[in-house]
């Protein structure tokens, strides 16, 4: 069924992303995971092919391929390798604000950029002090003539070593019209990188912090209007957040069950494969089951998006699906696997570590299930995929 929602360039570029993730990120994924240092040369050389640029339009030299082709591109990296499917959802999530936000000059001269892999954007929004509320973040940012000063710090920031323009919102005055959003190039002085913390998972991706101590920028350098940072946080979040993160749980799931599959067949039991054994075979049927509602609920929420819908409750819900049934069949895979599963020349551990990562960002189950309850009760606020509809979004051509 899902397959429905594919196109035949959707077919063709599935193919030549996953060809090129099985020849040239697969045989680096060991190293990344023994020295779980950040990957700089594979992440460039991934941009390099133009898929951070897929819902750039091709007057900015993008592919103009849509949110369901983004959403092929990541799964099918983070089917391999997770680390560098958050990288290129990251940068997708960082091109997002300059596509909706960024004045005329801004995107002449940065998508172009990015759609050529010269440039990987991120954003910024989170901070150690208030977490996923956006509204409760303490940085500022203060208005000194043609420039403005930039103070305070944000955390878990995606690509945050390997980014070259971070997006940051920080506080321009008080209350909810009271955040703006700004472009702070990595070189700016002022801004510094502390070293990077090692995390559960997700090892080759950069998932750190920004301090900016009196780090000024021009005026020009704001992206879009002051006191419009509430929407940059997230409509990024809403739209692109969900939605990548969605396709990374997709992918991750996807090896899971390839992994799985490889494994009964090949463990010997009682004189047959693993998987005759009907406890086996049932958790494999329930892997599967899974597997299928996800890949359905996330092509779905993508073509919306891509035809301009309402479907703010979608992305909800494919995020929510697809991060808990990762969880759940990874859970499963491990039972299947016993103890051979936790050996680390066994890459079902790295799944699992890996899906963990999903979970928090642009939201929490909790978050989703609460807002899709608002949508049920008819509670739900005008949904930012109609705020930002197509009509309103950068036509890809």
């Amino acid at each position: 069924m899902s397959e429905l929602f594919l196109t035949d360039s959707h077919l063709q570029l599935r193919d030549e992303v996953r060809t090129f993730a099985e020849e040239v990120v697969a045989p680096q994924v060991a190293d990344m995971e023994a020295s779980q240092d950040i990957e700089y040369e594979l992440a460039r050389q991934i941009a390099r092919r133009g898929w951070v640029g897929a819902t750039i339009g091709k007057k900015h030299g993008g592919m103009a391929a849509g949110h369901l082709a983004k959403t092929l591109i990541i799964s099918e990296l983070s089917r391999v390798s997770a680390a560098m499917g958050a990288m290129v959802q990251a940068s997708q999530l960082g091109t997002a604000k300059i596509l909706h936000f960024g004045s005329h000059e801004q995107k002449d001269t940065l998508l172009p950029r990015i759609a050529a892999g010269m440039c990987l954007p991120t954003i910024a929004v989170t901070e150690e002090g208030s977490g996923s509320h956006v509204l409760g973040m303490q940085m500022t940012a203060e208005r000194d003539g043609d420039s403005y000063v930039l103070n305070g710090s944000k955390v878990f920031v995606g690509n945050s070593h390997i980014g070259d323009l971070h997006g940051v919102v920080a506080r321009t005055g008080e209350g909810s019209r009271g955040l703006t959003a700004f472009l702070v190039e990595s070189e700016r002085p002022g801004l510094t990188l502390p070293e990077h913390r090692r995390t559960l998972g997700l090892h080759g991706f950069s998932f750190g912090e920004l301090q900016f101590a009196d780090c000024r920028i021009p005026a020009s350098s704001r992206l879009g209007d002051e006191g419009q940072g509430v929407e940059v946080a997230y409509s990024s979040s809403v739209l692109y957040g969900r939605a990548n993160l969605t396709a990374v749980a997709l992918g991750i799931h996807e090896a899971i069950l390839e992994q799985t599959t490889r494994f009964t067949e090949d463990r010997i039991r009682y004189g047959q494969a693993l998987h005759q054994l009907p406890t086996i075979k049932l958790k494999v049927g329930q892997i599967q089951s899974r597997l299928m509602t996800a890949r359905l609920a996330a092509y779905h929420a993508a073509h919306l998006l891509d035809a301009g819908e309402p479907c703010d409750a979608d992305l909800m819900n494919a995020k929510l699906i697809n991060t808990e049934s990762a969880l759940d069949s990874a859970r499963a895979a491990m039972e299947i696997h016993a103890a051979a599963g936790l050996m680390t020349d066994s890459p079902l551990e790295r799944y699992l570590r890996d899906a963990f990562h999903i979970f928090a960002p642009a939201g929490t189950s909790d978050i989703q299930l609460l807002r899709l309850a608002e949508v049920a009760l008819g509670q739900a606020k005008s949904p930012w995929s109609q705020r930002l509809s197509a009509a309103k979004t950068p036509a890809l051509t």
